[in-house]
């Protein structure tokens, strides 16, 4: 497992977060000293063939201004590439590449359930994607080649972008300054700052670490439409005893009163702790097929087909799931608590009760021994979870060659 940072070129993580974090940009010479992408592009563009993976190509001259073509390619459709000035992207690398995955565990200085994935982007001589701006943090880490970066102005919803292609390219960018970078060096970007990469070389390799940021409009719609799922059409306002009132027309505050209490009993503390801990532990992508651990308790799947581990065992985490927990505010319990002791384990948007160590052991580690594990199971319910996860390939036992590898 990659050591986590703590530095970030001369200055601290934690200074970082206090100085730069969503407040400005920093570049850092050498953040990972010499870094080398573990694929190529030619194995970059492999993958782009493949039909579960997320990849785009984009030219700064195709048929139209900034031409958006959108995977899975094949073979012939590279041949016919122009020469230079274009672009190959591959969504989520890290769920695909174990080495790639690797590197998130540098950035564990950010809470984990922040991250989001590892877009690797290819470009020849020239290649761009254009000048923009993220609505998310994202370290750009050059992997390969020279890329030349110009920062600009800072945006918002407001900022006008070009009509005349998918992509969000804006119709203004003023440089404020510029930056060349070479492998293992790194550049961090708070949203809504404005930059463009121009590829300097054929080789031109950029890793894009990316963070979660739902907007607020998307995390009130998602938990209201959570709770609208559980209302019928028998839940309706209701003023079994009202006061006569003088004027007829009048909204008396007895009944905005009630409104308020109807929302305060829909989303309580409780409620929402629970679901954005399954919100921010959705998977990227859908993944069919998966087993609760009802179904594998009432006999969906026969007890000598469920997975065991011995103590010599090394398992890992999916590189595409998401583990994240939550432990209750014991200053503000709510009759919803879980026992002392417990947390909400969250993976993939599901939620669970465990004890701590299992989730800290779940949560914090992408590898762990089979003995760490049966250590922190504390009773059957506890090893049924583990035992779905399993099941569900959200957790593997490695083979030899992997675990000597590891």
């Amino acid at each position: 497992m990659t050591t986590p940072l703590t530095q970030l070129g001369s200055i601290s993580t934690d200074d970082f977060i206090r100085e730069y974090w969503q407040q400005k940009p920093l570049l850092i010479r050498q953040a990972i000293p010499d870094y080398q992408s573990p694929v190529t592009p030619d194995e970059l563009a492999g993958l782009a063939l493949e039909e579960d993976v997320e990849s785009r190509i984009i030219l700064e001259k195709g048929k139209s201004p900034w031409e958006l073509r959108r995977g899975p390619f094949n073979e012939s459709e590279f041949s016919k590439l122009p020469a230079d000035k274009w672009t190959l992207l591959i969504q989520a690398a890290d769920h695909l590449i174990p080495e790639v995955a690797d590197l998130l565990d540098q950035f564990r200085f950010i809470p984990s359930w922040r991250l989001d994935d590892i877009m690797i982007s290819y470009a020849t001589r020239g290649g761009s994607v254009g000048p923009h701006y993220d609505q998310y943090d994202v370290f750009l880490l050059q992997a390969g080649g020279k890329r030349h970066w110009q920062i600009g102005q800072h945006c918002n919803a407001g900022s006008r972008k070009r009509d005349d292609t998918d992509l969000h390219i804006l119709t203004e960018f003023h440089e404020q300054e510029s930056f060349t970078l070479e492998p293992g060096d790194m550049l961090y970007l708070p949203p809504q700052v404005a930059h463009w990469g121009k590829a300097l070389d054929d080789d031109c390799i950029t890793y894009s670490i990316g963070f979660r940021a739902p907007s607020q409009a998307e995390i009130l719609e998602e938990l209201l439409q959570e709770h609208l799922s559980t209302l019928t059409e028998d839940h309706r306002f209701q003023d079994p005893a009202f006061t006569p009132q003088q004027h007829s027309g009048e909204i008396s505050h007895d009944a905005l009163q009630q409104i308020h209490q109807l929302w305060s009993k829909a989303i309580t503390p409780a409620s929402i702790e629970n679901w954005f801990g399954r919100y921010m532990t959705t998977p990227k992508y859908e993944i069919e097929d998966r087993l609760t651990c009802e179904e594998v308790a009432s006999g969906e799947v026969i007890p000598e087909e469920l997975p065991c581990w011995a103590p010599e065992d090394l398992l890992t985490r999916d590189p595409a799931s998401r583990f994240a927990f939550l432990t209750d505010d014991n200053s503000n319990r709510s009759p919803e608590a879980l026992p002392h002791g417990q947390c909400h384990l969250f993976v993939d948007g599901n939620s669970y009760s465990v004890n701590e160590k299992l989730a800290h052991l779940l949560s914090n580690k992408r590898t762990f021994t089979g003995t760490a594990l049966s250590d922190a199971i504390q009773d059957d319910q506890e090893k049924l979870i583990v035992q779905t996860l399993l099941l569900n390939q959200q957790l593997f036992i490695l083979d030899e060659e992997d675990a000597e590898e590891d």
